[in-house]
């Protein structure tokens, strides 16, 4: 591995090169591109909302889906460039994550749901399912946020591809070749460097892509990082921050016609940090491949997608160089496809849109718990399987949309392990094997009404299901040190959920001036969830196990987000109120996951220099106290501090395609613990204090 200045250099000259490369290129076709003036005047008109429907969501403008989903785009990202991606999450409604800064895993939270599958995390489509318990949040996904080219969010059920889980989904899309060569140009991509203080330090990323003709494209990068302890607003080092970060990232596409296409794409990474008491080593590997068939025939868009997924948790020693995790290894093995298919047709009056298929996918857990004791700690080894079978279909007829979904979804679980005596589920001591399955049918409907150009209402209801999972299934052993015994659960049924959700879109042009654009979406939603699963104690809390809560969990709650965007200044926001009636999960053997219940952010700001060259603006950032269970706070109050964040940020573009963004965080250095954080003995408030953070970007 390049040590620092190693590194420094060679991203140094890149960055040259690139600048070189981008100027040599800008002399050379000046007489055939257009001067910024004629781009300015071409750009008259056009606004930020479109960008961000065109760079955040290839599929679907949010603001024009009847549904709760959102979309943080690639500029929205670059602006925050250096920051973590758990900060652009909880700029999105309903949205936050389970944040240990100890751990750069990130664990998205939906509405109080998270881990286990609660919701579904991807990667370009390809599931993220590493399962851990233990201090942290039961689900990460893994990935360096110096390849994201943005995030798209669905709350509530998802009934087509991306579905099986409770409450939602989120990918994370990498850089795509498409956005990377554009205006009319065989290559492309960009060099980044990003400085920062307070810990953040170096770290530096070289993506570009090549076109070798209308066949065959390819696409290639590397990125490096390793920041440092950041100290808190009172200036207080929280410990153990820092991380060694190398990730590589590699794709193809082959469109040997204008019919069919093929895409492969290759992710590695590979990241050392501490947390949960130990040193540790985290690798993940994607490979994922995409076929589309889409002929000029209305009845035909074919796409199927086949990927595997591997992920690989060790650790090391603790501080003192032992302990007795010493020596764990976590691997999941994740493979999967989908294959769906999408038609047009009328029947009579009424326009059809029919998407259909099948989507599959399997995880293959390895555990070695400890080298001293491989099959005595909590985290058990099995497989589970879903196969998820679904019908979306939306009718249309004159202002009115109706969209019946069918999804019918069946797990497998399986494994073995050995039960310890006086278990209080009842099991005889020794060893037990799980051989099970189970399958649920979900429904879901969506009523939307499109009166005018500008209003959309709708209602929804759906159901959504999540089978355990085989950590919850297969726990079992002791804590290290032997203090505390762990149970398996065999007798586990899934969450199941109903929920109704009524909201609204808008969308106005030319409102206050001539150009300028207004999006709103605004949604209520009520969720009842029976069989919840969180964790339990017995045996005077020396007995842990996961179980089914009875009865049935509420959660309802209303989002909001808007955007403004008249070109020569921008706004958006997000509003989110949660009332949340769910079980208390007990922090330790997982971590609770209820959502402050308001939540508000905010972006201002401003472009210059032809409303293209200068963007200069603010965020904000507050939330309300946050809850976190009678269960985890035995002799103090269940409720921790709420608080307010600003952020300022710029952005400068050189006609060069050189561009340099800065930023300040936590302006006041405000000390506050982020809502949702655990680390595993802290007695320090966790909030990164004031930082102020560089990225020079060199585009070719």
């Amino acid at each position: 591995m390049l040590n620092r200045h190693h590194r420094l250099a060679l991203l140094a000259c890149t960055a040259t090169l690139a600048l070189s490369a981008a100027s040599n290129t800008f002399a050379q076709d000046t007489t055939a591109a257009q001067t910024e003036t004629e781009k300015a005047e071409a750009a008259k008109g056009e606004t930020y909302l479109s960008t961000i429907v065109v760079k955040g969501g290839r599929d679907a403008d949010p603001y024009a889906k009847p549904g709760p989903s959102s979309t943080v785009t690639t500029d929205e990202i670059a602006l925050q460039a250096g920051q973590e991606t758990d900060d652009l999450l909880r700029s999105v409604p309903g949205t936050s994550t389970a944040n240990n800064p100890q751990n750069p895993g990130v664990a998205v939270n939906i509405r109080g749901f998270e881990g286990s599958g609660r919701v579904n995390m991807m990667i370009d489509g390809v599931r993220q399912n590493f399962r851990f318990t233990g201090h942290e949040a039961q689900g990460f996904a893994y990935l360096d946020p110096a390849f994201l080219a943005g995030i798209d969010v669905t709350r509530g059920a998802v009934t087509g591809v991306g579905g099986g889980a409770l409450a939602g989904s989120v990918n994370f899309r990498t850089y795509d070749i498409e956005d990377l060569i554009q205006d009319g140009k065989n290559y492309g991509g960009h060099a980044a460097v990003t400085y920062g203080t307070n810990g953040s330090d170096w770290s530096e990323s070289l993506l570009g892509a090549y076109r070798f003709n209308d066949v065959f494209s390819v696409l290639g990068g590397i990125s490096k990082s390793d920041p440092g302890n950041y100290e808190n607003g009172d200036g207080i080092e929280v410990p153990f921050t820092e991380e060694d970060l190398l990730s590589g990232l590699l794709k193809a596409e082959i469109t040997p016609d204008k019919d069919h296409s093929f895409k492969f794409s290759a992710m590695a990474y590979d990241n050392d940090f501490f947390a949960n008491s130990y040193f540790q080593n985290v690798k993940n590997q994607t490979l994922g491949a995409n076929y589309a068939y889409t002929p000029d025939n209305e009845f035909i868009d074919f796409r199927a997608n086949a990927y595997y997924n591997r992920v690989k948790m060790q650790y090391d020693g603790n501080i003192t160089g032992g302990g007795s995790a010493k020596g764990r290894e976590i691997t999941d093995t994740g493979t999967g496809f989908d294959i769906s298919n999408t038609s047009l047709f009328d029947l009579g009056e009424v326009a059809v849109r029919a998407n259909y298929g099948v989507e599959y996918f399997q995880d293959d857990y390895d555990v070695i718990n400890s080298a001293a004791q491989p099959s005595g700690g909590v985290n058990g080894e099995g497989k589970n399987s879903t196969t998820g079978v679904f019908s979306t279909n939306t009718f249309t007829y004159g202002m009115a949309e109706l969209t019946a979904g069918l999804r019918y979804d069946r797990y497998t679980i399986d494994g073995n392990g050995v039960v310890s005596a006086f278990n209080p589920l009842g099991m005889p001591a020794g060893p037990y094997s799980v051989d099970e399955s189970d399958g649920r049918l979900n429904p879901s409907v969506t009523v939307a009404l499109n009166p005018t150009d500008w209003l959309q209402p709708y209602v929804t209801y759906a159901e959504t299901s999540r089978a355990p999972t085989v950590n919850e299934t297969f726990a079992g052993g002791s804590h290290p040190g032997g203090f505390q015994m762990f149970f398996p659960n065999p007798f586990l049924q899934p969450e199941i959920s109903k929920g109704w959700e009524i909201g609204a879109n808008i969308r106005l042009d030319d409102v206050i001036a001539a150009g300028d654009s207004f999006r709103l979406k605004a949604n209520y939603f009520h969720q009842r969830v029976d069989n919840y699963i969180t964790a339990a104690l017995g045996g005077g809390g020396m007995q842990v196990f996961f179980v089914n809560n009875p009865g049935e969990s509420t959660v309802q709650g209303f989002e909001l987000q808007a955007a403004y965007d008249a070109g020569y200044v921008f706004g958006n926001l997000a509003y989110t109120h949660t009332d949340s009636e769910l079980p208390s999960q007990i922090n330790g053997f997982g971590v609770q996951s209820f959502l402050p219940d308001d939540i508000f952010s905010a972006t201002i700001g401003a472009r210059f220099l032809d409303e293209q060259r200068l963007t200069v603006g603010s965020r904000f950032y507050a939330v309300s106290n946050a809850f976190i269970g009678e269960a985890n706070a035995p002799s103090g109050s269940p409720f921790v501090a709420g608080y307010g964040l600003v952020d300022l940020f710029a952005n400068y573009k050189f006609e060069n395609g050189f561009e340099l963004t800065g930023s300040v965080t936590n302006l006041f250095d405000k000390t506050y613990t982020p809502a949702s954080s655990t680390i595993a003995g802290n007695t320090v408030e966790t909030g990164r204090g004031r930082t102020f953070l560089v990225t020079a970007k060199a585009k070719f």
